[in-house]
C-alpha cells in the first residue's frame, strides 16, 4: 500500500493515504489494522486520508505489514451495507463524544495551566496548521490553510493564546461536523441506489429419471439419468458462490467471477475508465458492473452480490466527487482567488490603525471553505434525491446539464410506446403453423432485454407455447435482429433491412402484399429459416399512458425543440409522434443515422437530452449531452447513459428536470449568502464591533449551518 508518513511518535504513528477514504473502505482499513500483532488502536480520518495506529513495542513491524498491505484485501474486507450503517452510527455517537471531549480538554488546559505553560502548549498544538500552510505557499498557493495559519500565528504573536486555541478548537470541531454531513449525505446515496433491483439468467442442472424393462421371462428394470439444464430468470441478490449465470449481448454482469465457458466483448470502462471492449473467455475473471457489448458467456460466481454491489456503488459515488458541476468549480475557483483579498485587507487595516489585532480579524473568514462545502454537499444531496425517485446519476454534472438543456431526444420503442408491447398479429407462409412462427421465435428472442423480445416471449407463454432450445447459440446483430441455426439451417429474426438486404431472403410479391394489408398493426418483424420467409409477427406498441401530458409539460420546464428517432416504418413513426405531441421525428434509423442526427443537433450550440432504451440506442446516448436510459431496456444502454431511469415512466424525467434547476438555484444561494455574510463580518471585524474570536466562531458557525441547510431534501413533488 502506498502512503506517507505524516507524524511520528513512540507507540503512535500518523501515515496519509491518496486522497479521501470512501466509507467502505474506512471499515475495512480499521478491521485489517486492528487484528495485527501488536497494535493496540486504530482511527481512520477519512476526510484527510490518514490513519493513525498506536501499537506496543517497534515500528518496524507495523511498516512492514503497511508495505505488504494490497489493495484486494481491502476490497475483500468491505463490510456489507448493514456493517458499513453501524460503523456510521458509531461515528455519530463518537462525533459528539469527541466534541465534548475537545470542550472539556479545552477548559482543563485553560483553567488549570498558568499562562505561560498555557502559551507553549498552543504554540505545539499550531503547528500543524503552520505547516499546512507552509507546504501551501511552498507550493505557490495563497489558499485557506494559507490563511488559517496566518490566523492562528497572528493570535500568538498578540501573546493571546486562548484566542489562538479558540480559533483552532473552532476549526477542529468544524471540520469535524462538516466531515459527518458529507459522510452521512453520502451513505444515504450509497443505500438508496442499493435498493435498486437487477435480474439475471441462472442455469440449473435437472436430473431426469427414465425406467426401462428388458428381457425374456423374466423382466429385469433398469434406471437411467439423465442431466439436462434450463434457464429461469432470478433476482440477483439471491445468487451463491458456485452458482452458474449466463450473460449475454447487451447484458450487464452482476457479480465478480470467473468465465467458464463462451466467448465475449466485455465493456469494463465503470472500473477502469478504458472505453475499449476486451475479450473474456474461459479462465478469466469478470467484474460485476461491466457489461457484455458482444458475445456470450457462462460465469461462475465468485462472491455474493452484496459485497459486489456495494463495490460498484462506492466506486460510483466516489467518481460522482470527480464529475463535479461546472458551475460548482468556477464558483470554487472565484471563492478561491478572494484569500488574497483577505491579506490585502488585513494589510490596509494595519497601515490604517497600527492594530494588530484590528488587521487579524481580516485572517479570520473566507470564502471557500462554505462554498466548497455547500456545492459538494449540494450534489450529493440532489444524487440522493434521484436515488430516491428511482433513478441513478452518474454525477451532477450531468443533473446540471439537464438543468440548461433546451433539446429533447426520444427513442421510440420502449421509451415513449409501452415497456410491454403486444403481439398484434401473426402471419405463417408456406405450411408453417403461425403456433411454430411463434414458438421459434420466443426461444430465439427470450435470451436479449428488449420490450418487443419481452412482448413475443410474453406471447408465447399466454398460448402456453414450450419452446424449449433447439438452436444453436444465438448472435445478437445490433439494430437489425438475431441469427442463429437450427437442425443445420440458418434462422434469422429482425428488420426488414436485415432479413431481405442483409441476408438475402426473397420477398415474394403476395406475401409482401399480405404484410402491406396489415396497415396499422404495428411493426413487422420478419422470420425466415434457411434463406426462405416462414413468417411474420406484427407488434403492436402503444404509447404510454399519459404520454402526451408529459411530453407537454417538458415543453414548459424549457424544451423547445422535442425530436422522436426509430429505427420503424415512417407510417408507424408519425402515428407515434402525433399521438404524443412531439415536434419533429426521423424514421427508418440505423443506429449510426441515429448518431449523426444528435450530432447534427448539438451543432446547433444547444444542450441535447437523448432518452433511449435499446443496444441500438446507445451510440445516440453517448453522444448527446445527457443520456438518459430506461432502466428496464438494455444494460448496455443504461452504461453509457449519464442517468438512468429506474422505471419506464417519463414523469420521473419532468421530476429529474425540476430536481436539477433546484440544484442549480441552491448552488446559486448558497454563493449569495457566504457572500454577503462573510463580507459582513469582514466589515464588523475592521470596524472593531467584532473580536478575532467571535469572527471565528461566526464564519465556522455559518459554515456548519450552511452544511446542513444544503442536505435537506430537494422539493420534487
Amino acid at each position: 500500500m502506498r502512503y506517507t508518513i505524516k507524524h511520528q511518535i513512540p507507540g503512535r504513528i500518523r501515515i496519509g493515504l491518496l486522497g479521501r477514504i470512501a466509507p467502505a473502505d474506512a471499515c475495512a482499513i480499521t478491521e485489517i489494522i486492528s487484528r495485527w500483532d501488536g497494535v493496540r488502536g486504530c482511527v481512520i480520518y477519512p476526510r484527510t486520508g490518514s490513519v493513525a495506529i498506536t501499537y506496543a513495542g517497534q515500528e518496524a513491524p507495523v511498516l512492514q505489514r503497511l508495505n505488504e498491505l494490497e489493495p484486494a484485501q481491502i476490497i475483500d474486507e468491505r463490510p456489507s451495507f448493514a456493517q458499513l450503517q453501524a460503523q456510521a452510527h458509531r461515528f455519530e455517537r463518537s462525533l459528539g463524544e469527541k466534541i465534548v471531549g475537545l470542550l472539556a480538554w479545552r477548559l482543563a488546559v485553560r483553567l488549570l495551566l498558568p499562562p505561560p505553560l498555557r502559551f507553549v502548549y498552543q504554540a505545539v498544538c499550531a503547528l500543524p496548521f503552520v505547516r499546512a500552510a507552509a507546504r501551501s505557499l511552498v507550493k505557490g498557493r495563497l489558499d485557506v490553510p494559507v490563511l488559517d495559519g496566518a490566523a492562528i500565528a497572528s493570535s500568538l504573536l498578540q501573546g493571546k493564546a486562548d484566542d489562538a486555541g479558540s480559533t483552532m478548537f473552532l476549526l477542529t470541531v468544524g471540520e469535524m461536523m462538516e466531515g459527518y454531513a458529507r459522510d452521512r449525505t453520502q451513505l444515504e446515496l450509497i443505500q438508496s441506489l442499493l435498493d435498486v433491483p437487477e435480474r439475471v439468467w441462472l442455469l440449473r442442472s435437472t436430473v431426469n429419471t427414465v425406467n426401462t424393462r428388458s428381457g425374456k421371462g423374466t423382466e429385469t428394470a433398469s434406471t437411467t439419468n439423465t442431466s439436462t439444464e434450463e434457464e429461469i430468470l432470478v433476482e440477483a441478490n439471491t445468487l451463491e458462490p458456485g452458482d452458474r449465470i449466463i450473460i449475454r449481448t447487451g447484458s450487464s454482469i452482476p457479480v465478480d467471477g470467473v468465465v467458464q465457458s463462451g466467448l465475449a466483448l466485455v465493456n469494463q470502462s465503470s472500473l477502469t475508465g478504458e472505453s475499449m471492449a476486451i475479450e473474456r473467455s474461459a479462465t478469466d475473471t469478470v467484474f460485476a458492473g461491466t457489461v457484455v457489448e458482444e458475445g456470450e458467456i457462462i460465469i461462475k460466481v465468485g462472491a455474493t452480490v452484496e459485497k459486489t454491489r456495494l463495490r460498484q456503488v462506492v466506486s460510483l459515488v466516489e467518481q460522482s466527487e470527480l464529475n463535479r458541476p461546472e458551475g460548482q468549480i468556477k464558483l470554487e475557483m472565484l471563492a478561491n482567488s478572494f484569500v488574497p483579498w483577505n491579506f490585502l485587507y488585513a494589510g490596509v487595516l494595519l497601515a490604517l490603525t497600527r492594530s494588530l489585532e484590528r488587521a487579524s480579524t481580516a485572517l479570520m473568514v473566507d470564502y471557500s471553505c462554505a462554498l466548497k462545502l455547500a456545492g459538494s454537499i449540494s450534489s450529493l444531496a440532489a444524487l440522493r434525491e434521484s436515488a430516491h425517485l428511482g433513478a441513478t446519476v452518474k454525477g451532477a454534472r450531468s443533473l446540471e446539464e439537464l438543468a440548461q438543456a433546451t433539446t429533447l431526444v426520444f427513442d421510440k420503442t420502449g421509451t415513449l410506446t409501452q415497456t410491454t408491447p403486444r403481439v398484434a398479429k401473426v402471419i405463417a407462409f408456406n405450411e408453417w403453423e403461425e403456433r411454430e412462427v411463434l414458438r421459434l421465435a420466443a426461444c430465439l428472442e427470450e435470451h436479449f432485454p428488449h420490450s418487443v423480445a419481452r412482448a413475443i416471449v410474453n406471447e408465447a407463454a399466454a398460448q402456453n407455447l414450450n419452446h424449449r432450445e433447439k438452436h444453436a447459440t444465438v448472435t445478437y446483430i445490433v439494430a437489425h435482429g438475431i441469427a442463429s441455426s437450427l437442425d443445420n439451417k440458418r434462422v434469422v429474426i429482425g428488420s426488414g433491412h436485415f432479413v431481405f438486404d442483409d441476408e438475402g431472403v426473397p420477398y415474394p410479391t403476395k406475401h409482401r402484399r399480405t404484410v402491406e394489408s396489415l396497415g396499422a398493426c404495428g411493426s413487422p418483424l420478419f422470420l425466415a429459416v434457411d434463406g426462405e420467409l416462414v413468417g411474420v409477427i406484427c407488434i403492436h406498441d402503444p404509447l404510454k399512458p399519459g404520454i402526451a401530458d408529459t411530453v407537454a409539460r417538458l415543453r414548459k420546464q424549457g424544451f423547445e425543440r422535442i425530436v422522436m428517432l426509430t429505427g420503424d416504418n415512417a407510417a408507424t413513426a408519425a402515428r407515434i409522434a402525433a399521438e404524443a405531441g412531439v415536434d419533429e421525428f426521423r424514421a427508418d434509423l440505423l443506429p449510426e443515422e441515429k448518431y449523426a442526427v444528435l450530432e447534427e443537433l448539438r451543432a446547433d450550440g444547444t444542450k441535447v437530452v437523448m432518452v433511449g432504451d435499446g443496444v441500438n440506442d446507445s451510440p445516440a446516448l453517448s453522444c448527446a449531452d445527457v443520456g438518459i436510459a430506461m432502466g428496464d431496456g438494455a444494460a448496455i444502454a443504461r452504461e453509457v447513459a449519464n442517468i438512468t431511469l429506474g422505471s419506464g415512466d417519463l414523469e420521473m424525467l419532468v421530476r429529474l428536470r425540476k430536481l436539477s434547476e433546484g440544484l442549480s438555484g441552491r448552488m446559486r444561494r448558497s454563493f449569495r449568502w457566504t457572500m454577503l455574510f462573510n463580507t459582513a463580518l469582514l466589515a464588523l471585524g475592521g470596524a472593531g464591533i467584532l473580536q478575532a474570536g467571535t469572527l471565528a466562531l461566526a464564519h465556522n458557525s455559518s459554515t456548519v449551518v450552511l452544511s446542513m441547510n444544503s442536505a435537506r431534501p430537494y422539493d420534487v413533488g
